[in-house]
């Protein structure tokens, strides 16, 4: 078996560190986007924060690549529309 050459070995490394890294921002981004969905559903107090919690994380979550820019967007525009529906209701 041929040896690695150092180069392979960093981006081996490089790799493992991005992908940790990317896993955890859509991880939270996931857990605030749940977050304020109970929220906005149950109609609380901190729903306004909450929403810009889950925005806060979906935009770091785009910004280390670990969702697309537009499926962020996306999902801050469907929470903030659920959002407004539930503040009229």
């Amino acid at each position: 078996m041929p040896k690695k050459k150092r180069s392979a070995l960093k981006r081996i490394r490089q790799t493992v560190r991005r992908s940790k890294i990317k896993t955890l921002a859509r991880s939270s981004s996931r857990t605030a986007v749940k977050t304020a969905r109970d929220a906005i559903t149950s109609g609380a107090a901190d729903a306004a924060d909450a929403l810009r919690a889950a925005a806060s994380a979906l935009d770091k979550a785009a910004k280390r690549r670990g969702i697309h820019k537009n499926a962020a967007r996306r999902r801050k525009s469907r929470l903030a529309k659920a959002a407004a529906k539930g503040k009229t209701s």
